[in-house]
């Protein structure tokens, strides 16, 4: 049975992949005494055992995986990053700098110390930092070397074994000392410094919407009591007489019989009036003044809140209080403004005045909305269907670039495919939060992008090398795989307090950013999961951009510095 199942696996690698995610997701679900592997580590850790079956699995999947997070990564963070980037931008890239100054010094002091030879060496260094693809220039400088065939192919061989061993402790030992040790040895409360980071770059935190019971603008049921002043009104003048807030009577329930109401509607004693307007203003004014009833038919009312991108000339340059007097503005409630490309929220007043380009957050009956929005520009209604198009355009653009190579003084610099789809990612992130009209990707789908991309990606890691993992244990022995979890854990400590006393970072990107500079996403995975949120990925865009550059040099480095 056992032979069966192991011969199936190996005949077909995408039930090994999709056994690695349903074990690791099960497992990494739980936790003891607040302890937990996560999704990530419990992935990586069931395929390094299934690969000990030798399956073979396509390194494209990986990178195509690779690829889906990253651009989701990017997209989510976006909107944020062209705000936080403004501010902390420069320094990101000298930090990245400086971590991988640690990354290479470490590896090499190390090699010294343990009498490995360039190979090995080089093979540590890839391995313990995660950076495959420096392997690529340590092997052409190690054929520049001038040394016998023999000598150089034994140090070629050993690149890999060293890779292996030093590998599985640079994914998930990066993500641990990271994500678990690090708000520790920081003394960082994680959660809420990502809450802290939102509220500032975000404005002011705004109460109610969805999700919460309270609501700023409510719809409530009044009876128009015998000699009531605004009996034989037009409902627009009993609107009127509410001083400083809009309300309006959105139903009426005359004699039994529901109709909508119009500005042209006269209200009559015994009406029972749907009125929509503030919760405080129905609550302390009208609640006093009239006779509140229980209707739920009346009330049964379809409303959303909808963004509304501003496109048309005659919105553009009127303020709210003249916006407010068009016919299609009656009913509707404004809740938010955001502007520019930094996303600012803008202050609510009759005074405000509204340009292309903003984002007005409208709240109102689902037929006054689409009015309205007819009216001013684009309405973004909320919706479960992701533009798909969009999302394959855009990765295949990223990658394109990121593919792109540069050769400056004989040393290549690229972004690599992974890059580009990051860079592309928080590009169109962040368009599409300025110019709402293209590029819907639903949370849920962000998320199932996010977090499978990256499972997928470690499921093809663990297999691959898990049986490399053993072969290098067997042969070095357990020195060369603690060996390498130092070169690991000591450059990322390094990070961690230079990144808090002398670069100062605020701690929400502290750890995002290391994760950046060592190119390690894994641990953007599990700090993201520990944070609750995905703020610390807006440390990771400027930093791996540099550090996925310098490490993949330092690899022909390493082996001019050890020969």
């Amino acid at each position: 049975m056992f032979d069966w199942f192991a011969s199936t696996l190996r005949s077909y690698p995408e039930i090994a992949l999709f056994l690695s995610l349903a074990i690791g997701y099960y497992v990494g679900g739980f936790a003891y005494k607040g302890f937990s592997l996560g999704a990530v580590t419990s992935t990586l850790i069931a395929a390094v055992v299934i690969g000990q079956l030798g399956i073979t699995v396509s390194p494209n999947v990986k990178s195509t995986f690779f690829l889906i997070f990253l651009f989701a990564v990017g997209y989510g963070v976006g909107p944020q990053f062209v705000r936080g980037i403004a501010k902390d931008g420069a320094p990101q890239a000298i930090f990245a700098v400086v971590v991988t100054v640690f990354c290479l010094a470490i590896p090499v002091i190390i090699a010294k110390i343990a009498g490995y030879h360039p190979g090995y060496a080089a093979g540590l260094y890839a391995g313990s930092q995660t950076i495959s693809a420096s392997m690529g220039l340590a092997t052409d400088a190690i054929n520049r070397l001038g040394l016998s065939p023999e000598q150089t192919k034994e140090y070629l061989d050993a690149m890999p074994v060293a890779y292996a061993v030093t590998y599985i402790f640079g994914t998930v030992g990066s993500a641990v000392v990271l994500a678990l040790l690090g708000p520790k040895l920081l003394n960082i409360d994680l959660v809420m410094a990502c809450k802290d980071y939102e509220d500032r770059l975000g404005g002011d935190k705004e109460i109610g919407g969805p999700g919460s019971v309270w609501r700023r603008f409510d719809l409530r049921a009044f009876r128009v009591k015998a000699g009531a002043r605004v009996a034989g009104m037009r409902a627009a003048e009993a609107e009127a007489l509410v001083p400083n807030a809009r309300v309006f009577v959105e139903r009426i329930r005359r004699d039994g019989v529901i109709s909508d109401a119009t500005a042209d509607t006269i209200l009559k004693e015994g009406d029972i009036l749907a009125i929509a307007g503030p919760r405080e203003v129905l609550v302390d004014l009208i609640g006093h003044n009239a006779e509140e009833v229980e209707d739920p038919e009346l009330l049964d009312v379809k409303a959303e809140g909808v963004d509304v991108y501003v496109t048309s000339k005659e919105a553009n340059g009127k303020t709210l209080a003249e916006l407010s007097q068009l016919p299609s503005a009656r009913g509707v409630f404004l809740r938010k403004i955001v502007r520019g490309a930094t996303a600012v929220s803008i202050p609510i007043h009759a005074n405000t005045v509204i340009h292309r380009g903003d984002i007005l957050t409208i709240v109102g009956r689902t037929q006054d909305i689409a009015a309205v929005a007819k009216v001013i520009g684009h309405p973004d209604r909320p919706s479960d269907v992701a533009d798909v198009a969009f999302i394959c355009g855009a990765i295949v653009l990223g990658a394109l670039i990121g593919a792109l190579v540069f050769k400056v003084g004989g040393v290549p610099l690229t972004l690599s495919t992974a890059g580009g789809a990051l860079i592309s990612g928080l590009v169109f992130g962040w368009l599409r939060s300025v110019h709402p009209t293209f590029g819907r990707i639903p949370s849920s789908t962000v998320w199932f992008m996010n977090s499978v991309g990256l499972n997928m990606f470690i499921a093809v890691v663990g297999i691959s090398a898990g049986p490399g993992f053993v072969k290098g244990l067997q042969t070095q022995g357990v020195g060369l795989f603690l060996w390498g979890a130092l070169a690991t854990t000591i450059p990322l400590v390094l990070a961690m307090f230079a990144g808090k006393f002398i670069f100062r970072f605020d701690p929400a990107i502290l750890l995002g950013a290391c994760a950046g500079a060592r190119t390690t996403t894994a641990a953007l995975g599990m700090i993201c999961e520990t944070a609750k949120s995905q703020v610390p990925a807006l440390g990771y865009t400027v930093t791996y951009a540099v550090g996925n550059t310098l490490l993949t040099i330092w690899g022909m480095v390493i082996i001019m510095l050890l020969t």
